[in-house]
């Protein structure tokens, strides 16, 4: 009888050890990537996004423009709405970008809508996002509206941005109408099949509903101050 348990009793003691260690070593294995997880600098978890219909947080808090004022997303609201632009100018992204985000933002701004671009990349990490480098990018591109630090990368993570660039148009009521990427081509200007962020505009100026509220976005991923 004995003869017929032991081995029995091993193999229970086998199959409940692979299952263990299996176990193991699924706990501790690193997930997968998600497609939306930012690329490259600290390794932080991914704020919530500002969901469309949500108005502007952290709108009251003052912060350093390239021309040495302070200014606030609340202070530069236009009429016909507002635009908050997270960029920097380290990120290759944003220089394929940058002549379009400031012909775009300084038409915006003449039509009645605010503007304003905020970098929240922590310089330690990439000196090039620093304010200087800041300033001088801002009088190359011919910004019209303020360029702004966001000193404790705080008005970043309160809006869910993870990326640079990445947009978020207010309507006259303040409400997010759209968030994403400003069009469908970052290398071919002339290739753009969807200008989502100049279409979204011409809704907004005129009082329409945006047709496209939300884009995948492409670009390099915030360099949070503060994350370890």
């Amino acid at each position: 009888m004995n003869s017929i348990r032991h081995p029995r009793l091993v193999l229970v003691a086998v199959a409940l050890l692979v299952a263990v260690t299996a176990r193991a070593r699924a706990q501790a294995a690193p997930s997968p990537a998600s497609p939306a997880t930012p690329t490259g600098g600290a390794d932080v978890a991914r704020p919530m996004a500002l969901a469309i219909g949500q108005p502007a947080p952290m709108r009251e808090t003052r912060m350093k423009a390239v021309d040495g004022r302070e200014r606030s997303i609340a202070a530069v609201a236009g009429k016909k709405g507002t635009l908050v632009i997270f960029m920097c100018k380290h990120c290759p992204w944003v220089k394929q970008w940058q002549r379009r985000i400031a012909r775009i933002g300084n038409a915006a701004q003449a039509q009645g809508v605010g503007v304003i671009a905020v970098n929240a990349n922590d310089p330690a990490a990439y000196p090039e996002d620093d304010f200087e480098p800041m300033k001088a990018q801002a009088k190359q591109l011919g910004f019209k509206f303020p360029y702004v630090v966001d000193a404790t990368s705080e008005v970043a993570r309160a809006f869910g941005a993870t990326r640079t660039p990445e947009v978020f148009l207010f309507d006259a009521e303040g409400r997010l109408v759209y968030h994403g990427a400003v069009d469908d081509n970052a290398r071919d200007e002339k290739a753009v099949q969807n200008p989502w962020l100049k279409q979204a505009i011409d809704a907004v100026v005129v009082g329409k509903a945006v047709s496209t509220a939300e884009t995948k976005m492409f670009g390099c991923g915030i360099k949070f101050r503060g994350a370890s």
